[in-house]
């Protein structure tokens, strides 16, 4: 919830309620003008107060934003409305009482909202005219990812926290000082760094934010204790911070970046950039994902960029900040009475959404893991209707603290699939019939009882993995996909046809399928009673996918816990399915990026008869059960054993899976996450915020062309054609 905002944003959902079509007369509103801007003003009061004081609103930001964006119209067509009191006019509800209220050095201010690229540019326009108008230089913009979390004020003085405070209302905040000083990312002294002395007096402004993965964790203690769970993790931070016992909010793992500055003392500095610089010189923490570009379509770029990757930060963003990164000309622009002129906030469609939790079904997967998932009063999130979010277990529901009929908070992020972050527990009076959800004891597919794995995991499962329609769907289906056989005329639907009609009753027959059994499956007959265009494309697919190689068969037998990393280290060191069979527990643990768990793994499913069977019958189909050695002439060099590589963004010349492909067949091992250990960043086009993590972490970053002197030339050629601590060219 940022606000307030002159800009327009685009139009909202309308709301006609109350509204006239009117002109203004003298900008003199008439009787229902008035009566709605009543109305929304003790809305946007309401929403503001349990947003900023209680920590528990009962609507989203989006629709916040819409009854925001109503009263500025209302407001534009009739001026005499505004008043001092008008809730446009306002940075923030006053402090409360339960704090001390302290005076901010100097006023903290809110920031001005666009929601569209046409606004962005703008205002990027109108922004460059006024800075042209005093200075001949070049712009340069810093953008920065904006946290969704709760504004904080830090005083040091001679390089000691002497206090901290809330924003409130610009003017006067909430002192919170014992409790920030239990965040263990804000120093309570800052250390001399890089030859800059701390200095006589600084007051540093940053977020207070959940980690995505401590949010959850939170809930989960909460519920557990019998208290009541945080709808979200803006929320659970300013409820955290806002404790009365430091110990409490010691305990919650909260996080901090910075991201301002305010009064200073004994200092100087000419760039927003380089004194965040000075900051983590300080020890102060900093978002790894700011970034200073030099021209509007560069801002363009970064808005399109986290609108697409926004899912991929370890922490809730609803938007990107511009600011002008000289601190002379930011001064030069100034500020109105609520905002500064020399910043923006593009703020991204809302991927939080309020609904209702209708119920809970349950779904088979194909190793038999039974799931929960939410059937939801259809919402829309970021464009696109969703209806059901994903719940991991039982335990999982437990934690987030949901009731079915619950009004809960759903979250979607870019492509990630819905996820429920928890309940509105606020408007768990309003004469809603509430219940628990219960496990079913038996599968809803088969009917066969559910049962916990033997290693002990949280995880119910249908034991009938050889009959059980749903598991062997999703085998089938798994199967023919890109990282198993690549069949791409065995859809899911085809599949469920398939075993509807009995034609398979597993998938040991699979490759022993003809014409004439295909043409008793109507999803594969013309009306005509010929073999269908698909039909066709099935047979063929079948005959020339099962010579893939040995490791893609491995996949395709869904062996829990037997992905593709581990197929190919399995094929290259055993380089058959016979020797993976004879293999024991401790050769095959031996195996580089094997171990215990999946050795024991593969030993269990050789052990089951069925299993084994489908190893005989692909066999005797003609599917690929040992891969031929390679002349000595034809083996792929080992030149890169013991590396850490990870590929983030498009390569043009590569797919994700061949670039992976190269590395494993040198030797080396393609991560999926970077840390300080991983050697090379490869980074393409659109990359995620892995290449952020790299530049932050100086770890080596390589494009396509030094991605191919990797693979051609090695790690020390590679290391010269590197770039560190910034993106690849």
């Amino acid at each position: 919830m940022t606000e307030p905002r002159d800009s327009s944003p685009e139009k909202p959902a309308e709301n006609t309620a109350g509204r006239t079509n009117e002109p203004a007369v003298n900008g003199i509103a008439d009787d229902a003008a008035a009566a709605r801007h009543a109305e929304l003003s003790a809305l946007i009061t309401e929403a503001r107060d349990r947003y900023y004081q209680l920590d528990s609103p009962t609507i989203s930001d989006g629709e916040f934003d819409i009854l925001f964006s109503e009263l500025l119209a209302i407001e534009a067509q009739y001026p005499a409305l505004v008043t001092a009191d008008s809730p446009s006019q306002i940075v923030g509800p006053a402090p409360g009482a339960t704090f001390t209220p302290v005076e901010h050095p100097e006023r903290m201010l809110s920031l001005d909202d666009v929601f569209s690229p046409e606004d962005l540019s703008a205002w990027l326009q109108r922004t460059s005219a006024a800075i042209a108008a005093f200075s001949e230089g070049p712009v340069e913009w810093l953008t920065e990812v904006k946290i969704d979390g709760l504004a904080v004020d830090l005083i040091y003085k001679n390089g000691v926290l002497a206090w901290a405070a809330t924003r409130g209302d610009g003017h006067i905040g909430e002192d919170v000082t014992a409790n920030v000083r239990a965040i263990s990312s804000i120093p309570q002294r800052l250390r001399a760094d890089g030859g800059h002395d701390v200095p006589e007096f600084v007051e540093i402004r940053g977020e207070v934010f959940f980690l995505l993965e401590s949010f959850a964790g939170l809930n989960g203690r909460l519920v557990a204790a019998d208290e009541k769970p945080f709808a979200n993790p803006r929320n659970a931070a300013a409820g955290s911070l806002r404790q009365k016992d430091p110990a409490v909010t010691a305990s919650r793992g909260l996080s901090m970046f910075c991201h301002g500055i305010g009064r200073r003392v004994g200092f100087d500095i000419d760039r927003q950039s380089h004194m965040y610089e000075r900051l983590q010189a300080w020890g102060l923490p900093v978002s790894s994902h700011n970034v200073v570009v030099h021209t509007a379509d560069e801002v363009l770029d970064r808005m399109r960029f986290w609108g697409e990757h926004r899912g991929e930060v370890e922490h809730e963003i609803d938007g990107l900040v511009v600011k002008v990164d000289n601190l002379a000309t930011q001064a030069r622009l100034g500020h109105t009475s609520r905002v500064p002129r020399w910043a923006v906030a593009y703020k991204y469609p809302p991927q939080e959404a309020t609904t209702v939790l209708l119920g809970i079904e349950v779904g088979v997967g194909r190793t038999g893991r039974v799931t929960p998932y939410a059937v939801l009063e259809p919402v829309t999130i970021a464009g696109s209707t969703v209806a059901r979010a994903t719940l991991h277990n039982a335990e999982d529901v437990k934690r987030r603290g949901v009731l079915i009929g619950d009004t809960v908070v759903i979250r979607k992020a870019g492509d990630v699939i819905p996820e429920i972050l928890g309940p509105v527990a606020d408007l768990r009076e309003d004469g809603r019939t509430l219940r628990e959800f219960e496990m079913p004891t038996h599968c809803p597919e088969c009917g066969t009882e559910l049962a916990h794995a033997k290693d002990g995991d949280v995880d119910i499962r249908c034991p009938n993995a050889k009959s059980c329609p749903a598991q062997l769907r999703e085998r089938l289906f798994y199967l023919a996909g890109r990282g198993a056989f690549d069949i791409d005329a065995l859809g899911y639907e085809a599949a469920t046809a398939l075993l509807e009609a009995h034609v398979l009753d597993g998938e040991a027959g699979l490759f022993d399928l003809g014409e004439e059994q295909l043409l008793t499956v109507p999803f594969f007959r013309n009306k005509d009673g010929s073999l269908s265009a698909g039909g066709h494309t099935m047979l063929q697919n079948l005959a020339e996918k099962r010579t893939q190689p040995l490791w893609r068969v491995i996949v395709a037998l869904s062996i829990r816990h037997v992905g593709p990393t581990a197929a190919r280290a399995l094929a290259a060191h055993f380089r058959s399915m016979d020797e993976i069979r004879a293999a024991s527990v401790e050769r095959l643990s031996a195996v580089d990026g094997v171990g215990a768990i999946i050795a024991e793994a593969i030993i269990d499913w050789f052990t089951i008869d069925w299993h084994r069977e489908i190893v005989q019958q692909w066999a005797e189909a003609g599917v690929t059960m040992e891969d031929e050695l390679p002349a000595a002439s034809e083996q792929t060099p080992q030149t890169l054993v013991g590396l850490t590589v990870v590929v983030t963004g498009s390569l043009e010349t590569f797919t994700r899976d061949e670039a992976k492909a190269a590395l494993l067949d040198r030797g080396a091992k393609a991560a999926g996450s970077v840390s300080k250990k991983t050697d090379f960043v490869v980074v393409g086009a659109d990359p995620g915020s892995k290449a952020d993590k790299a530049r932050a972490l100086s770890r080596p970053i390589l494009d396509e062309a030094g991605f191919r002197v990797l693979l051609n030339d090695g790690a020390e050629a590679a290391r010269a054609a590197a770039t560190i601590g910034e993106a690849a060219p």
